[in-house]
């Protein structure tokens, strides 16, 4: 069972006001904050996306193929994510859709530090 995703971050503070957004179009919030580390969850729940930076103190990257996948519940929750995080500073890495299947709806971006980012519905 997966419990989590972590993406590393070169600066916690930016990326967490970004995430404070773009998370809050899918109901998400922030559930933790400790050094160095932020959490990310449904209210009342436990966190299960984290943006933090590096323990070993060496400049985050990003990984080649790497994306985290959030599932939003119904089309215009992946609209206003996708428009968020643009919003936000993040980067268009494919605009809202229809693509895959006839109900899969989704957009791509990047966050600040060039994470990659997909938001679905399907119904």
């Amino acid at each position: 069972m997966l419990l989590g995703v972590t993406l590393g971050t070169n600066n916690l503070t930016k990326a967490s006001a970004f995430y404070d957004a773009v998370l809050r179009t899918l109901n998400m919030v922030r559930t933790m904050t400790v050094d160095g580390e932020v959490g990310y969850g449904v209210v009342g729940g436990a966190s299960c996306f984290w943006v933090l930076t590096p323990f070993n103190k060496q400049q985050a990257t990003i990984g080649n193929g790497v994306q985290v996948t959030f599932q939003a519940s119904n089309n215009d929750e992946v609209e206003a994510f996708y428009r968020t995080a643009l919003a936000c500073g993040g980067t268009d890495e494919g605009a809202p859709g229809y693509r895959y299947r006839p109900n899969y709806f989704g957009a791509y971006c990047r966050d600040l530090d060039g994470n990659k980012l997909h938001v679905m519905y399907e119904n």
